[in-house]
């Protein structure tokens, strides 16, 4: 099928389930719970047919996913709330980094939010040291000197001391 024809026609909820690997039951079940629903066509009742557009089938990849990685469903839907209504940004253009059952946004190296605390701050500590050691160089250069001789098995004086 062309792909470009597909974007166009939809993707139909057997063909959705079969692409993004969950079954028509659970497909079924995510959208009549309103987890995610189709964006192109929506069932109007018994025998009706739902289209799926692209997006929605890397939205539903997206919830196999963190199902995959351990994440409860109940979970997930808060993630997908928060991004959508919180945050205003489409879950597929997240990074998300998943510790166990816990899920954060990684927005950039230096900003995580934790989307299951409805976005208390996340402390990103691998910069701390260099943080440190950069104001140590800046405030008292001699410091920094020492540091070096110290290494080398000399004794060191405390910052700050006479």
């Amino acid at each position: 099928m062309d792909r470009d024809m597909a974007h166009f026609e939809g993707y139909s909820a057997k063909l959705t389930a079969d692409v993004v690997g969950i079954t028509y039951r659970q497909l079924d079940y995510w959208a009549r719970t309103e987890l995610i629903t189709p964006s192109l066509v929506q069932a109007a009742g018994s025998g009706s047919r739902r289209l799926y557009s692209y997006d929605d089938l890397v939205r539903l990849k997206v919830i196999k996913r963190l199902l995959d990685n351990g994440i409860k469903l109940e979970k997930v839907r808060a993630i997908f709330d928060y991004i959508r209504n919180e945050l205003g940004e489409d879950i597929s253009s997240a990074n998300l980094v998943i510790d166990g059952a816990n899920a954060a946004i990684v927005r950039s190296q230096d900003d995580l939010i934790d989307a299951l605390q409805r976005g208390q701050g996340v402390l990103p500590l691998s910069n701390i040291g260099r943080e440190v050691d950069a104001a140590i160089v800046e405030l008292h250069p001699a410091a920094a000197d020492e540091s070096d001789e110290d290494e080398e098995g000399d004794a060191q004086t405390a910052v700050g001391e006479s």
